[in-house]
């Protein structure tokens, strides 16, 4: 979450008149994450959050996100729901973009998780995937093997260079070698991809939402658990806490468990899902625009978990236990 766009009083209340929220109570920026502009807003109706999507994302996508979160909701998971203005619209338009009003969660997202964190957020991950076996539509991973070479491509030399010597060259090997090895025909389906520990609440120690779904998409399955093993099992310093990844994988496969297929791909995903946020937060990092209500996440801690899993090359470094 962040915020690109400033809102004033006379377009908040414009956009608000084609709800039943009532009296707006407080309204604040949140100013974390990287993506779309985030707002706090309060009114005599009740808390939510405001979201004007921003230019990374396709507006033709919105419906697909938007729908995904009922589904999920209908199939009892908690996650926020978006609110219909009076006339059943969901999507509007604030500041010459996109924007939706969702419902606001409690629960406190845990910054620095433990084992049994990670255990109920395998838990959770592999339910959200059951849940969406029926979901009727697809959307293509456009962060994906293309996806990632695009953003490449899109880097300047000298500026990467400038700011990060070497890395954009080491990222330019990675990608050579994922176009060739990168695993086929997992098992599928519709993922969250973005599950940071940002993007899940949990009230007394157990996952209270999900949040955050506009990386949804379909892909496979073991990719977006590696994504999770990323984002939760590393250290402060970088060390990779193999208990923190025994916890994540048995609570993920006490709901579904693993192919053999999904197991052996586990340290060729673990790269691509290195490659894919390293990439990203190196070109974030080098195009911020000016005054935006943001704090770009450094691209380094990324090429550290990718030389990690380089190293790795069976999934019993990841605590898993297999014949």
């Amino acid at each position: 979450m962040a915020v690109y766009t400033d809102v004033s009083d006379a377009d908040l209340d414009a956009f608000l008149a084609d709800y039943d929220l009532g009296e707006v109570l407080a309204f604040k920026g949140i100013a974390e994450g990287v993506e779309n502009s985030n707002f706090l807003l309060r009114t005599e109706a009740g808390s939510y959050i405001l979201t004007l999507f921003e230019k990374r994302v396709n507006a033709g996508d919105l419906p697909f996100f938007l729908d995904l979160m009922k589904h999920l909701v209908d199939r009892g998971l908690n996650c926020p729901l978006p609110i219909m203005r009076r006339d059943g619209a969901v999507l509007g338009e604030l500041c010459g973009r996109p924007a939706t009003i969702i419902s606001f969660l409690d629960g406190v997202a845990i910054r620095r998780p433990r084992a049994e964190h990670c255990r109920k957020l395998g838990e959770v991950l592999a339910k959200f995937h059951l849940a969406t076996a029926d979901f009727p539509t697809g959307r293509p991973n456009d962060l994906s093997l293309a996806g990632w070479r695009q953003v490449y491509d899109g880097i300047a030399p000298k500026e990467a260079d400038a700011a990060f010597p070497g890395l954009r060259a080491r990222m330019g090997r990675e990608l050579d070698q994922m176009d060739k090895l990168w695993p086929q025909n997992l098992p599928s389906g519709v993922i969250h991809a973005d599950l940071f520990t940002d993007n899940v609440f949990f009230l007394h120690n157990d996952v209270s939402g999900l949040i955050d779904f506009y990386f949804a998409c379909t892909d496979a399955y073991a990719y977006d658990l590696v994504i999770c093993l990323n984002a939760w099992c590393f250290e402060p310093d970088m060390a990779f806490n193999v208990t923190k990844a025994r916890a994540l994988v048995s609570g993920y496969q006490s709901v579904r468990p693993l192919e053999r297929q999904e197991i052996e791909a586990l340290p060729l995903l673990a790269r691509g899902a290195s490659i894919r946020f390293l990439v990203t937060r190196l070109n974030d990092w080098l195009s911020v625009p000016e005054g935006a209500l943001v704090v770009p996440k450094n691209p380094q801690e990324y090429a550290t978990k990718l030389a990690f899993h380089q190293g790795v090359y069976d999934a019993r470094f990841y605590g898993l236990d297999f014949d």
